[in-house]
């Protein structure tokens, strides 16, 4: 049965979406800002409903929508940060690579999808565009597919391509896709960034976090040689050095020639690069956040930001200063990838302070995102420490010495006494 051709402005979200239901969209830049403006708008003739959402990098929500909707993300990204702070939302704090079996036979599962596509192309076939990643396994399993069809997105290869059989109500519309602006770095980022980059040799397949100090590591990559891809996402930096024969991906162990991501989120940049490009695959997050996929990588480097990390290794990607503004998300999944990946390098990186204080730590305020058994080279302006393998008392040693120095002889005195309540000093 083909799909319902509706206009913007005549889509009723009553005919499609129940009392109960749960709605998920792509995130970032992959947002169909159309359909999840009106369905906010149109909230009250469909409550209550529960939306799944993750980092918008659109202010599509506000927390007075809360009078209708229940919102749950799996992050505290950009305007999430608000939404969770007027108590308007809820987090699931799971990895990444479980979000697909969540969102379409777990607690999570969706009824209903909102979806952004390319047009069709010669064959009747619609590209997902900007994002496949987690959200698209549901889309054979809700009840309702709404498809917003948008001749600015960009026709891009995927794990697979939707058709007329898949959708249910179509909304075609022309509009710019969101876009997110990577910042400039800091000087201290660039010197983590400096850092870091001195560890990834040619031939390196990487993935790398979101923000402005994953992006800087990139920007430091230029005089390296075939470099790779397989990450979450992919940048403007990203498709820079695509575009400057640094990255190639011609020495990847898998998907040779191909820069594989989740999703694109950055500009027009990217947007334009990946378009028809077969050198870029858009995949579901069951495949790039796979832990054999992953491993199967020779010289794979995972680069993820973090809150802040403590003497023995433990990260906390979450919360800082009491505010929810981060994720369990992928990292897990990556630095775990790279740990069992041959050559592999999982980095952790993050400036040694914020606004003065100490993000090296003796214990973390926060939960624990990534514990110690799984910590892997932490990376600070002030140097590299490899915590790989290492016993309580060398951790504390290298962790010390990336410290801002300000801060080493507290954080010393600290070490100390953790020491001797473990029993190691006696």
């Amino acid at each position: 049965m083909p799909p319902v051709i509706v206009r913007p402005d005549e889509l009723d979200f009553a005919e499609f979406v129940r009392p109960g239901d749960t709605v998920v969209w792509g995130q970032t830049c992959a947002e169909p800002v159309t359909l999840t403006e009106e369905l906010m708008r149109q909230r009250h003739q469909v409550a209550p409903i529960r939306c799944f959402v993750g980092i918008p990098v659109t202010r599509t929500l506000r927390p007075e929508f809360a009078d209708a909707i229940s919102f749950v993300s799996y992050c505290g990204s950009g305007s999430n940060r608000r939404m969770l702070r007027a108590g308007a939302m809820d987090v699931a704090p799971v990895h990444y690579s479980t979000l697909p079996t969540l969102l379409t036979e777990g607690p999570l599962r969706a009824d209903v999808v909102l979806v952004q596509v390319s047009a069709p192309d010669e064959q009747g076939r619609y590209s997902l565009g900007i994002g496949d990643d987690y959200y698209s396994a549901a889309i054979d399993t809700a009840r309702v597919v709404i498809a917003e069809v948008n001749d600015q997105v960009p026709q891009t290869r995927c794990t697979r391509w939707l058709t007329d059989d898949d959708l249910d109500v179509v909304v075609p519309t022309s509009r710019p896709p969101a876009e997110s602006a990577t910042p400039a770095p800091s000087p201290v980022m660039q010197q983590v960034a400096a850092n870091a980059a001195a560890l990834i040799d040619d031939g390196a397949t990487l993935q790398f976090g979101i923000g402005a100090l994953p992006a800087a590591v990139l920007a430091q990559l230029a005089d390296r040689r075939d470099l790779g891809v397989h990450s979450g996402q992919l940048n403007d930096a990203a498709a820079d050095l695509m575009d400057a024969g640094v990255i190639t991906n011609a020495r990847k162990s898998i998907d040779r020639g191909v820069s594989v991501a989740g999703m694109l989120m950055g500009t027009r940049r990217v947007f334009a690069f990946a378009h028809r490009n077969p050198a870029v695959q858009l995949r579901d997050s069951g495949y790039t956040h796979d832990a054999s996929v992953l491993a199967a990588h020779d010289r794979f480097v995972a680069i993820n930001s973090a809150v802040e990390v403590d003497l023995s290794g433990q990260v906390n990607a979450e919360v800082a200063a009491g505010d929810y503004v981060g994720a369990v998300g992928g990292a897990v999944d990556f630095l775990r990838g790279a740990a069992r990946s041959k050559g592999g390098l999982p980095l952790v990186v993050l400036p040694s302070t914020a606004n003065g204080t100490s993000r090296i730590v003796p214990s973390v305020s926060g939960p624990v995102s990534t514990a110690r058994a799984d910590a892997g080279v932490v990376v600070t302006e002030y140097g590299v420490a490899d915590l790989r393998g290492q016993p309580l008392r060398a951790r504390y040693e290298r962790m010390l010495a990336i410290a801002h120095p300000d801060h080493r002889t507290a954080l010393a005195e600290a070490a100390e006494e953790s020491l001797r309540r473990s029993g190691v000093l006696v």
